[in-house]
């Protein structure tokens, strides 16, 4: 059993290697690699997509990446378990409309667009811990419920179309997404390998997770 933390060059990956690692060791799934190699990333059993920075530099850098296409017939044609964390969620998306309007993945029907709180005073970046509130039951939330922290670092969030397509929610002003999925796809707004206990129990989750 492999499970592949793709480096497209978009984010420090050390601390998620870490978690993912530790996480892996106690369930029992197998090995942890960060790679961008093409080859790797074909014969993983599971995939994760980090991403730290601007939608369009993200997807941009993804895309001229060697890792991309072996990504997408991971994703979309052999059907292997995927999890995309903070931007490598948002791309996801069908678009993302941060400093111009860029493609994403289309995975989820939904565009990612700049948190505007409806309560004066509230910053923007979202930074820090929030409360989940679970709207849809899924394997990767097994123990997790409502009430519990995750934590968060970003300015834009994904508006989900398909309402069965998210999985949970924050408050901040509004609601925020916080999980989306989708068939063998799976995406974190927050970062789990920062959210304690329901972080780590989120990744056991995925990587026990056999849809």
């Amino acid at each position: 059993m492999l499970t592949a933390i793709i480096d497209y060059e978009s984010g420090n990956l050390h601390s998620a290697e870490k978690a993912f690692q530790r996480m892996a060791s106690e369930v029992g799934a197998g090995d942890v690699v960060v790679t961008a190699d093409p080859d790797v990333i074909a014969g993983a059993d599971r995939l994760v997509l980090p991403g730290d920075g601007a939608f369009p530099a993200c997807a941009n850098a993804l895309r001229s990446s060697g890792a991309f296409a072996a990504m997408i017939e991971s994703v979309e044609v052999k059907a292997r378990p995927f999890l995309g964390i903070c931007v490598g969620m948002q791309l996801m998306a069908r678009e993302g409309l941060e400093y111009t309007p860029t493609e994403g993945l289309g995975w989820i029907d939904g565009v990612v667009e700049r948190i505007v709180p409806s309560e004066a005073g509230m910053k923007v970046p979202h930074m820090g811990w929030n409360d989940l509130v679970i709207d849809t039951p899924h394997p990767v939330l097994n123990g997790v419920e409502t009430g519990e922290h995750a934590y968060f670092v970003h300015s834009y969030q994904m508006r989900v179309e398909t309402p069965a397509q998210r999985l949970a929610h924050v408050d901040y002003g509004g609601e925020v997404t916080a999980i989306v999925a989708r068939d063998t796809m799976v995406g974190f707004q927050f970062h789990p390998e920062k959210s304690a206990a329901t972080g780590l129990r989120m990744i056991a989750n995925f990587l026990t997770w056999a849809p």
